[in-house]
């Protein structure tokens, strides 16, 4: 009774460690600019780890690591470009509710890492790349959405403005954020499965 008792403890903590540390990448990935040749939109990596988030940690964790660095945004931490609550009243603020939404419902279509998925099943990864997707796409909806509606615009308009310029650069990081889910879900599975 008491293994089992440390072991929750344990995998408890491990889990919460894990959020934790997602959130800082999340936090810290939004520093990481990669210019795209021909294009004036950069490659900015936030996106792919709040998709990320979800697909390795499930709904729960995923959620609550967007959550851990929605909070530290809002009371000042440097995490967003407009510091504070005012980040709610530009266009990124649609971006930042779209990140929570994306972990949260990526973590939802994968669940919970297993070690058992050492071996790729083709159901899986048709799972995976569907939640991947589904990510991506939330977090563009709710950018463009709240364009719409903060500036008054059109769908097209705002599609143009706020989703268009950034599909290069999110087709390269869905591709990149199948293979690192793949491989790292069952390694943290280790960690925060009994």
């Amino acid at each position: 009774m008491v293994n089992k008792t440390k072991l929750s403890l344990k995998t408890a903590r491990n889990r919460y460690v894990f959020t934790a540390v997602f959130a800082a990448m999340i936090a810290v990935s939004g520093f990481i600019i990669i210019p795209l040749p021909g294009s004036p939109v950069p490659l900015v990596f936030k996106n792919l780890f709040v998709v990320l988030a979800g697909t390795i940690l499930g709904s729960y964790y995923g959620a609550v690591s967007l959550s851990i660095f929605i909070i530290a945004g809002i009371i000042g931490v440097p995490v967003f470009v407009v510091p504070g609550l005012a980040a709610f009243s530009t266009p990124l603020g649609g971006y930042i509710i779209g990140y929570f939404f994306a972990s949260l419902i990526a973590g939802l279509i994968c669940g919970l890492p297993k070690t058992s998925e050492k071996k790729i099943k083709a159901f899986f990864l048709f799972r995976l790349i569907i939640a991947s997707l589904a990510g991506f796409l939330i977090i563009i909806s709710c950018g463009v959405f709240f364009l719409m509606r903060l500036n008054s615009m059109s769908f097209i308009a705002a599609f143009s403005a706020g989703a268009l310029p950034y599909l290069l650069g999110d087709f390269i990081k869905l591709a990149i954020s199948i293979p690192l889910a793949l491989k790292l879900r069952p390694i943290v599975a280790r960690y925060i499965n009994e």
